[in-house]
């Protein structure tokens, strides 16, 4: 959604969005149409400036009997169909699980359906694992299934994950342990989403019983390796090993998350022992990390990049003009030294390199010959200013402490604003109203652009591009183009991968020309992990892999 949805403004499943290096391209014999089993390429791309990619951490050699994990912010809910942020998915990901399943190496394989086939274009077949259980006891049938993905479709529900599910003409049982999704068309994104939240299936009777409560008190009712134990609100969020698990156990009994919502709390923390570790790493902690001798900083693909997204065209930033001579005065080398830690790389993309793995060389050049320059022209950024008539006028960026690369990158719009012209005032949100921006269009008012780290939630462009779409979740600005439209629904009813690709180089050409959203650098994830532990995988992956239950005793 990731999403993103956001941390910082880290997206919406999502959320935003959520690509420098990279892991094997695999097609599973099971899945053979889905795109979101392409991995990114093979080898260094050399995107990143100062961290090594590695696709996991060194194999558990033993169980423990518990660890810590520092999270940033407390998830106002664990209710899977509003899981769109870092927090919620981070912990989530090890309570519940989905049809599909996303794997370290980001690519795609069966989750709680151990078969997917699609026997027409609008026809998605799901057949289930026999004797999974679910935390409550209940086993896991057909009927959960279709319950589940009907809480997503339920307009009442407000899902964050809706949008995936906008061309789905019927759920329904067809066997005691099979489903079939009919399409209202052809539909290359909706499978792969089933390998994120918006696949989940939790248990009707526990949901039901749950009430209005279901996601903040209790159970989830849902069939991962770890069940939700003890949430001390304000504190700490325990899950607990489930011993009924249906596949390879967690190697630690408990895992125990502490929300640290300072970043130099969450340093300290990891520095002292208090936690062992955490992901999303405050870039200004590299370098203690680094140097503290108490554990390992670890860097992995994280389909991520960071950008500043536009909120309102109704104003000054409705002319392209102003939005090309933001980008063109804007210091991205800086802000990547400064607000990355020098871990990551500038770009004009708004999509990563590795969301473009399975495409050909001719597509690649489509996608990323001659999008708009990095490098700072203030020049010709006043001229364009001066051209749209925008002299003196004034732009508010959110921005917030939850972390440098938040901070920074809005200190450094301010300053490439005051350099052409501009008035560009910051408004500091706090870090946990900060998801605000992605739910509430109240929290937005008055602002007209936020940092945003986008990560992608399954490997393909159009997680990211769909965005721009007329009515689109994360299209805050309200962009509006019927042609683009247009090639989004095209590449969305386009399952053979290549063919996709080279339509969605079209679409990935337009938004960044039009500069919707202002791309700034790639990111990849950064996870801390102290001596004592071993095992988490580094990649996104962990947003919808049940990473916890690979962490144990290190060598």
């Amino acid at each position: 959604m990731t999403t993103s949805p956001p941390r910082t403004s880290r997206r919406l499943h999502r959320g935003s969005g959520r690509r420098t290096t990279a892991l094997t391209t695999a097609v599973l014999t099971s899945l053979a149409l889905l795109a979101a089993c392409s991995g990114p390429p093979k080898g260094d791309s050399g995107a990143v400036t100062d961290a090594h990619l590695s696709a996991s951490t060194p194999p558990a050699q033993g169980e423990i009997d518990s660890f810590s994990w520092a999270v940033y912010a407390e998830p106002p809910t664990l209710d899977y169909t509003v899981a769109f942020d870092y927090p919620q998915n981070t912990i989530l990901s090890n309570v519940c699980e989905s049809l599909m399943r996303w794997t370290p190496s980001l690519t795609t394989e069966p989750g709680l359906a151990q078969k997917a086939s699609n026997p027409d274009p609008t026809t998605w077949v799901y057949d289930l694992r026999p004797g999974v259980r679910f935390h409550d006891g209940n086993e896991m049938t057909a009927d959960d299934v279709v319950f589940s993905l009907g809480r997503q479709m339920d307009p009442d529900n407000a899902a964050a994950w809706a949008q995936v599910f906008q061309n789905v003409a019927s759920v329904t049982t067809s066997g005691p342990l099979q489903v079939t999704v009919k399409l209202k068309k052809p539909d290359s994104q909706f499978p792969q989403y089933m390998a994120t939240a918006a696949g989940v299936v939790a248990s009707k009777a526990g949901v039901e019983a749950a009430g209005k409560d279901y996601g903040t008190t209790g159970g989830l009712a849902c069939t991962g390796p770890f069940q939700l134990g003890t949430w001390n609100k304000g504190q700490s969020i325990e899950l607990n090993r489930f011993d009924g698990y249906w596949g390879t156990g967690a190697k630690s009994k408990k895992a125990v998350f502490r929300v640290l919502t300072d970043p130099s709390a969450r340093t300290n923390a990891m520095l002292s022992g208090e936690v062992d570790g955490g992901y999303l790493i405050p870039t200004e902690s590299y370098a203690r990390l680094r140097a503290g001798g108490t554990g390992t900083l670890y860097f992995g693909e994280g389909l991520s990049t960071v950008n500043v997204n536009v909120t309102d065209m109704t104003g000054p930033l409705g002319d392209v003009r102003v939005r090309q001579a933001l980008s063109l005065a804007l210091d991205r080398t800086g802000f990547v030294k400064a607000g990355l830690g020098g871990a990551g790389t500038v770009t004009n993309s708004l999509t990563t390199r590795a969301a473009w793995a399975a495409a050909p060389e001719g597509t690649l050049k489509t996608a990323f010959d001659g999008l708009p320059p990095t490098g700072q022209d203030i020049e010709r950024a006043k001229a364009l200013i001066k051209e749209a008539g925008a002299g003196g006028k004034t732009l508010t960026m959110a921005t917030s402490s939850i972390g440098q690369d938040v901070s920074l990158l809005a200190t450094a719009v301010q300053a490439a604003g005051t350099r052409i012209g501009l008035d560009v005032q910051l408004q500091t949100i706090a870090p946990n109203a900060f998801t605000a921006l992605f739910t509430d269009p109240e929290a937005r008012e008055g602002i007209d652009m936020f940092p945003l780290t986008y990560y992608d939630s399954i490997t393909d462009p159009l997680d990211l591009l769909g965005n721009f779409k007329t009515g689109a979740y994360l299209n805050f600005a309200g962009y509006s183009d019927p042609q683009y439209d247009q090639l989004v629904d095209r590449a969305a009813a386009v399952y053979p991968v290549e063919e996709r690709l080279e339509i969605e180089a079209k679409l990935q050409r337009h938004a960044s020309e039009q500069l919707l959203w202002i791309p700034v650098a790639e990111w990849p994830t950064a996870m801390f992990l102290n001596k004592r532990i071993t095992g988490a995988p580094t990649t996104i992956s962990y947003m919808y892999y049940p990473w916890a239950a690979d962490v144990g005793a290190a060598p």
